[in-house]
């Protein structure tokens, strides 16, 4: 379970934040993962319950956005239908992924003095 390692690469580094501006509790944590990141985010926040004890996340909620995988056209900037050949039908240049595979801290809400 990968899951258990990116969880706790993340609350060490909320940890870092939120220490670096003397913050006495981290509230909420938002974060976004692409369908396409290896990530499951069930299994994501399992491993969160287990690594968040014992530091400044220990009552956090953990607010997990999902993203949609999308292509474009590294060229013209057209967007590709999903399902679709990952070329584009006006340039014939092959597409580029523009999101979905990504694990994105997008929030720390925390308690500063």
């Amino acid at each position: 379970m990968h899951e258990y390692s990116v969880v706790s690469a993340l609350v060490d580094r909320v940890e870092q934040e939120a220490r670096a501006r003397r913050a006495l509790a981290v509230h909420r944590l938002s974060v976004r993962i692409g369908e396409l990141s290896g990530v499951e985010p069930e299994l994501f926040a399992t491993a969160f319950e287990m690594c968040r004890e014992g530091t400044l996340c220990a009552r956090a909620e953990l607010r997990i956005t999902r993203s949609a995988a999308c292509w474009e056209c590294p060229q013209c900037g057209s967007a590709l239908e999903a399902g679709a050949v990952l070329r584009c039908p006006g340039c014939a240049q092959p597409a580029r992924m523009r999101s979905g595979d990504e694990i994105m801290l997008d929030q720390i809400e925390m308690e500063v003095p």
